[in-house]
C-alpha cells in the first residue's frame, strides 16, 4: 500500500507503539495522522472427508477441469466456522459434522490469507450447486493423485494427511 485509502496522500513508514511495545514499522498517513494497516482478504478451504475419514471430496469449478478443494471467502461479520458451514452448503449441499484446523497460507495471487480445515460431513450425498462443475469422492490415495498438482490445494491436502490417517476420529 503506497497511498492513504482515505485522503490519497503518500504513505510513509512509522514505528507503531502499542502500550509502549513496538509493533514494527507500519504505513502511516502524515495527512490524516493515522496508521494504515495492510488489508487483505480472508478465505477458507477445506479437506472434505466422509464420516469415517476414508474418502475425500474434490471439486472442479469455473470450467478449469482440475480437482481442487471446497473454498470461499469470509464475509464481513462472519466467523471462520460460519464460513465453513456456509461454503460447504453453497458448493456441494453437505452438512458439517465436525472440523479441525489444519494450516494457513498467504496466497499472493488473490491477496488472501487462506485458513484450511479438515471437515467431516454428515453423509456422502452431495448435490452440485451452480458454483461447482463437478465433484467426486476419492479414496485418500486417489485424492493424493487427483488433486491439482503444485497447487495450494495439494499442499493443504499433504499437510492434512497425517492428521487424517493418524486421527482417532474424535475431532
Amino acid at each position: 500500500m503506497k497511498y492513504c485509502i482515505e485522503c490519497g496522500a503518500a504513505l510513509t513508514e512509522k514505528e507503531n507503539f502499542n502500550c509502549g511495545i513496538s509493533e514494527g514499522f507500519v504505513p502511516y498517513c502524515p495527512n490524516c495522522n493515522e496508521f494504515r494497516f495492510p488489508q487483505f482478504n480472508t478465505s477458507i478451504s477445506m479437506i472434505v472427508c466422509n464420516k469415517d475419514y476414508s474418502k475425500i471430496l474434490l471439486i472442479q469449478q469455473y470450467g478449469r477441469g482440475v480437482n481442487i478443494l471446497v473454498a470461499g471467502y469470509v464475509n464481513k461479520g462472519e466467523t471462520l466456522e460460519q464460513t465453513l458451514k456456509r461454503e460447504l452448503k453453497e458448493e456441494v449441499n453437505l452438512d458439517l459434522l465436525s472440523f479441525q484446523y489444519n494450516e494457513s497460507q498467504y496466497f499472493e495471487k488473490t491477496n488472501s490469507l487462506i485458513c484450511n480445515f479438515i471437515v467431516r460431513t454428515q453423509n456422502e450425498d452431495f448435490k452440485l450447486t451452480p458454483e461447482v462443475d463437478f465433484a467426486k469422492w476419492h479414496s485418500i490415495e486417489d485424492a493424493k493423485n487427483e488433486i491439482y498438482k503444485n497447487s495450494l490445494a495439494e499442499y493443504f491436502l499433504k499437510t492434512a494427511l497425517n492428521k487424517i490417517t493418524n486421527c482417532n476420529h474424535t475431532f
